[in-house]
């Protein structure tokens, strides 16, 4: 019986890569507020190891906020032609700056400007106002690197529940709940 859930997750990342799934590293993050007040958006998947889950934002958006409140999270993958999801739970952390760099660094030139450009989640009176900025930015880091925010970083999910779900006919669906326990994994089924 498996007992390496990470093992198993790369194995149907992997599968999802193959099959040429339109972003295979799309994923549900769900956050809460202080008050426990969710809410849900989707981010891409940068990295998944022993050391976590981790996608990169900015640490002043709305997930950024909910995050520096309440450092948990949940993530959610569906690979709908696969019939299979991922779910993970766990504890959040920030990367540290030299990681968040690194990644920066691989990042497309425009993609970089539009981070820096934007104040993520804050009110936008016209979209011309972003494009402005956007094409302001372009010029003024037209022959230089464009620097990473302080404030656009990287969280990591340490998951401490992973479950597995498998399509099967009638709804009779598989699902494998893994739990850490100690340095290793419980294994639960679940019903359906």
């Amino acid at each position: 019986m498996p007992t390496d859930p990470l093992a198993r997750f790369h194995r149907w990342y992997a599968e999802a890569r193959r099959t040429r799934i339109r972003q295979p590293d799309a994923m549900a993050l769900a956050t809460a507020d202080a008050s426990g007040r969710p809410s849900a958006r989707m981010v891409l998947l940068k990295h998944a190891g022993n050391d976590g889950f981790v996608f990169y934002t900015n640490a002043r958006s709305r997930k950024g906020d909910e995050l520096r409140a309440n450092p948990r999270a949940a993530l959610a993958f569906h690979w709908n032609q696969l019939g299979k999801q991922v779910r993970v739970e766990g504890r959040v952390e920030e990367v540290p700056p030299a990681e968040a760099d690194a990644y920066w660094a691989t990042r497309p030139r425009a993609s970089q400007l539009a981070a820096l450009a934007s104040a993520q989640s804050a009110p936008l009176a016209a979209r011309a106002q972003l494009v402005a900025r956007w094409r302001a930015l372009t010029r003024q880091y037209r022959q230089s690197p464009v620097p990473r925010p302080t404030h656009w970083t990287g969280y990591r999910v340490i998951p401490d529940a992973i479950e597995f779900w498998t399509h099967r006919d009638h709804r009779l669906h598989d699902r494998e709940l893994f739990t850490r326990s100690g340095r290793g994994w419980k294994l639960t089924r679940l019903q359906p």
